[in-house]
């Protein structure tokens, strides 16, 4: 039976007309060619349990006939929230934060969702000021880019959902993502063994930096299971430097000439030793093949030859915190760390070893 309040059937008539005319459709509309009333048809298209089958069918049939669009404004209204976001750096400028933020707007952007961009700049106060700011536009969720992989301090208790990126929480209940940088390491090693090389160092950046151990942790692993170790036992530490690659390099030639592979903890240290190494007479990748981390393209296809280096894959790690959000946004949080594989981008500085 059809609900006693619904519309005349000439309002219909008129909405066939105004499709026509390009007019988006109301639910006024939908009510007269569904013989329903407006309240129903509110009901039907927003999922509530109190309409019959029968009568959700026809309500949506009428819809899809008058290609309604529900407007998502009003939608997240009803539902308590705005469709905003804000996206939180430290690093605005950064080499790193920069594709989190790519990879995290793409991924709102392809759910119509917008985004407040704030620059904390490392400073906590500035950062509070930010939170302040975006918590009193009712963002419906954060996400807080890190400068560095190192764990950071958790905002606490938010009336909205958090997600920490590249730099994670140090509370585990919090939702963090966060490279695989062991896997990274062991990624590293396994394509230069690959590659015949078994007499491998490794020339890292400050141990300060949580991606410089576990970069090593992971290359040391994959060593192991080849019954070899680092030449010398452990890694070189410095500085995040071409200044510290050159001298780097120059220094394991001298203590080891028998070397012929060498991974290095970021692209600026390869670089660093590509040129000592072309200085010193030795042919890469003949000689000696070289890999770095984090596939900063602007050095890397500069190098010569081109630098082979494993891609910490950060707008993925952008889209997946967007969708941690997303999720958390819709009642279904995912606490803890999530961690996004790197990828290995072949280029001269291996290829073609021998």
């Amino acid at each position: 039976m059809l609900d006693d309040s619904a519309p005349s059937g000439g309002d219909a008539y008129k909405a066939d007309a105004d499709r026509r005319s390009g007019r988006p459709a109301t639910l006024k509309e939908i009510a007269a060619l569904a013989g329903v009333s407006i309240p129903t048809v509110s009901k039907a298209l927003n999922g509530r349990a109190d309409v019959r089958k029968e009568t959700r069918e026809r309500v949506q049939e009428a819809a899809a006939r008058l290609k309604f669009t529900p407007n998502s404004l009003a939608q997240g209204l009803l539902a308590g929230r705005t469709g905003t976001v804000g996206l939180l750096t430290n690093d605005l400028e950064g080499r790193f934060s920069i594709p989190v933020l790519m990879g995290a707007e793409d991924a709102f952007g392809a759910g119509s969702m917008s985004v407040f961009l704030c620059d904390a700049r490392g400073d906590a106060i500035r950062e509070q000021h930010h939170i302040r700011a975006l918590l009193s536009r009712r963002v419906d969720g954060l996400i807080v880019v890190g400068d560095t992989t190192n764990p950071r301090a958790s905002l606490g208790d938010l009336p909205v959902p958090v997600v920490y990126a590249y730099a994670p929480s140090r509370d585990p209940r919090d939702m963090s993502v966060v490279n695989d940088n062991v896997s990274a390491g062991r990624m590293a090693v396994e394509h230069l063994v690959a590659c015949g090389r078994t007499r491998i160092a490794y020339l890292s950046g400050d141990p300060s930096f949580t991606a410089a151990g576990e970069r090593v942790a992971g290359a040391r692993e994959a060593l192991r299971a080849h019954g070899m170790d680092l030449l010398g036992g452990d890694a070189l530490y410095g500085a995040w430097s071409e200044i510290w690659g050159r001298a780097g390099a120059r220094s394991l030639l001298a203590r080891f000439p028998e070397i012929d592979g060498i991974v290095c903890g970021s692209d600026q240290v390869a670089r660093g030793a590509l040129d000592a190494l072309r200085e010193l007479g030795r042919h890469v990748p003949n000689d000696i093949s070289v890999i770095g981390h984090d596939n900063w393209e602007l050095l890397a296809t500069q190098s010569r030859p081109q630098l082979t280096t494993v891609d910490s894959n950060l707008q993925e790690l952008g889209r997946t915190a967007a969708r941690l959000l997303g999720e958390a946004i819709e009642g279904r949080p995912a606490g803890g760390t999530h961690t996004v594989a790197c990828r290995l981008v072949v280029r001269g500085s291996t290829l073609g070893a021998v």
